[in-house]
């Protein structure tokens, strides 16, 4: 249990999310001041190019107006507040872009960088952390999309890429299943697998990634139980919205 304990490494989805908007700067910097060890955020382009912090395809859900992300421009995108739908506290919040994000990462900190684009964002994404002033193990690239990693991996065959899977809740079983996931791995040149909690996702699956020579990573756990469940096969990182609570709970004996 002692090593359960002090070998966790917790990642803030969009920042910490159960207290501050989600994807922006206060919940980024919210979650360094809770204690977590990387925060994970999603990217995409806009119209004119530039990449932005932001989960859906439209602005509805943030900002109560409704702007296609690649079909609008960061100046139109900077109008609108993305903050006043979690609490009046954070009214005026902004859609950051990645550097402003990357901008955020103390030393020996990382950030997780969730791309919601094809692989027509690799060329972007590669420039754009060319300019930042992050080491290379600070970045970790992660994305659904296997064209995607792919593309990525051919450009920056260095940087730690995990593909992403949300695997069928409504299955027992693996779908996809634990051999087409390990040929997915394989076929983008991925290190690893970020997965959700599908029951399935235990100790025997996660060692076989393990012994295959694959990084394993879970999301969304915010329960303490899970958590240590997941530690427990050898997961390397916990993606969770409330990074300051859940660290306190794993601490406790």
């Amino acid at each position: 249990m002692v090593e359960l304990i002090f070998a966790f490494f917790l990642v803030a989805h969009r920042g910490a999310s159960a207290d501050a908007p989600e994807n922006t700067l206060p919940a980024f910097e919210l979650a360094w001041k809770q204690g977590a060890d990387a925060i994970e955020g999603d990217f995409q382009l806009t119209k004119d190019g530039h990449i932005v912090c932001i989960h859906d395809s439209d602005t509805k859900k943030v900002a109560g107006k409704t702007l296609q992300i690649a079909q609008s421009t960061l100046a139109e995108l900077k109008t609108l507040d993305v903050g006043s739908w979690k609490h009046r506290k954070f009214e005026n919040t902004r859609i950051p872009t990645l550097a402003e994000v990357l901008a955020t990462v103390p030393v020996g900190k990382k950030i997780f960088i969730e791309v919601k684009n094809g692989p027509e964002m690799a060329a972007p994404l590669q420039k754009a952390l060319a300019r930042c002033q992050l080491k290379p193990e600070q970045i970790v690239v992660i994305s659904f999309d296997a064209s995607f990693v792919t593309a990525w991996k051919k450009r920056e065959p260095d940087c730690r890429t995990m593909l992403i899977i949300s695997h069928n809740r409504r299955r027992w079983g693996l779908s996809p299943s634990g051999d087409r996931t390990l040929a997915l791995l394989k076929e983008t040149g991925a290190d690893g697998l970020s997965s959700n909690t599908h029951r399935a996702v235990n100790r025997k699956f996660v060692k076989r990634l393990r012994e295959a020579g694959y990084e394993h990573h879970v999301w969304t756990v915010n329960d303490s139980k899970a958590a240590r469940r997941f530690l427990a096969y050898g997961t390397r990182s916990i993606t969770t919205d409330r990074p300051g609570a859940l660290r306190k709970e794993l601490m406790q004996r």
